[in-house]
């Protein structure tokens, strides 16, 4: 599946763009539009129809987390996470805060983000040896936890998908049609990405930021959904 990154910084803009659009569409809504406008922004693209993948990355202790997320349960969207740097308890946590409740949205772990290098990870993280070594440590915390999949690059997707299993879920940003110049450095095109395994992955500027954007997003479905 398709989820449009709605990386716009006020309801104005987000509703304008949504408005081109007359089918039910996956969106994420990011750390800047969350801020900006608050739970309002959710209500108002709820109320037109479309899921929702509430991205805030939460990293705290256990319990902060936890309250967090109940609190962001009432809100009633379809897929939340957090950062499984924050270890297996506060993962756990994340989960266990929806409890009871008739509708539980995806809970899944950040990994590492596809704007990180091997250099980065390295040198800034202090994490030794490759990229793929974190990001499988991290999804299998986040499958121990009882998470329901990981952020990840689609070039960790196929070795996910064989350590931990084909139904853990892999959501993937840094999704380009052709190279560009930009802050993603592990990348790759809709049509790569489904033929390694994603599950779900990210789009933002591809199509915000395109003439057309109607026909961009379906062009990219297309290529994603091999239809």
């Amino acid at each position: 599946m398709v989820i449009i990154a709605l990386d716009f910084e006020n309801k104005e803009k987000t509703l304008n763009f949504l408005k081109e659009f007359n089918e039910p569409l996956y969106v994420k809504v990011g750390m800047e539009l969350f801020y900006s406008e608050g739970p309002e922004i959710i209500q108002s693209i709820k109320a037109l129809g479309h899921k929702i993948f509430l991205d805030l990355k939460l990293h705290d202790i256990p319990n902060t987390v936890k309250s967090a997320m109940k609190c962001l349960a009432k809100l009633g969207v379809d897929m939340v996470n957090v950062h499984a740097a924050g270890g297996i308890k506060m993962m756990s946590e994340a989960v266990h805060a929806f409890d009871g409740l008739e509708h539980r949205p995806l809970v899944i772990a950040v990994t590492q983000l596809t704007s990180t290098s091997k250099e980065m990870m390295n040198n800034e993280q202090g994490i030794q040896g490759e990229i793929i070594d974190s990001v499988l440590r991290y999804a299998s915390n986040a499958l121990v936890a009882g998470l329901d999949g990981v952020v990840c690059s689609p070039l960790e997707v196929a070795m996910i998908k064989q350590k931990l299993g084909k139904d853990f879920l892999t959501v993937t940003p840094g999704i380009r049609l052709a190279s560009t110049d930009d802050d993603q450095v592990r990348v790759t095109t809709p049509a790569d990405a489904r033929r390694i395994g994603s599950d779900f992955i990210v789009v933002g500027r591809p199509i915000t930021r395109s003439e057309n954007k109607v026909e961009s997003y379906h062009q990219i479905r297309k290529d994603f959904m091999g239809e």
